[in-house]
């Protein structure tokens, strides 16, 4: 066989066809034009979350900063009431001295005690009198049945 033969040119005429075939059906196939775009949308909305974050960082540090100046004029301002209270001769009426009487007072606000404290609770209509809290099993039947039998209890 010769190297110019007419069944060479057609073998190598069927395999360049093949590959320009494969080539073309990669660029131009909507399956492919699909994940194309949506590699592309990806590579967009990282692009975006980045940004996101870097902007998210940004304002977070920006919220410590305030809090810290609001702390330091939170402070500062105790220790104006403070030098204040110490140059008017308030022993009594110093910031730590008030913080000191309301605590105590926000918590029996929120515990109430006394004799008529756990009275003042009405112990639903359904349960038993008493203070274990059960059901009663002879709640709303009138009259004492002792005489009529009980259904067995398992």
């Amino acid at each position: 066989m010769e190297a110019s033969s007419p069944y060479t040119f057609a073998i190598i005429g069927i395999i360049i066809g093949f590959i320009l075939g494969l080539g073309c059906y990669r660029l131009f196939s909507k399956g492919e034009r699909h994940n194309a775009s949506l590699r592309q949308t990806v590579l967009e909305r990282e692009h975006q979350i980045a940004e996101l974050k870097k902007g998210m960082g940004g304002h977070l540090e920006g919220v410590f900063e305030h809090l810290k100046c609001i702390r330091a004029e939170a402070d500062q301002l105790e220790q104006k009431i403070i030098e204040d209270a110490q140059q008017w001769h308030l022993g009594s009426n110093t910031p730590a001295a008030i913080k000191e009487r309301q605590q105590p007072a926000q918590h029996q606000a929120a515990t109430p005690t006394g004799p008529d404290s756990e009275g003042s609770l009405a112990t639903p209509r359904d349960y038993a009198d008493g203070k274990n809290g059960t059901l009663a099993e002879n709640f709303g039947l009138k009259g004492d049945n002792a005489d009529t039998p009980q259904p067995p209890r398992y």
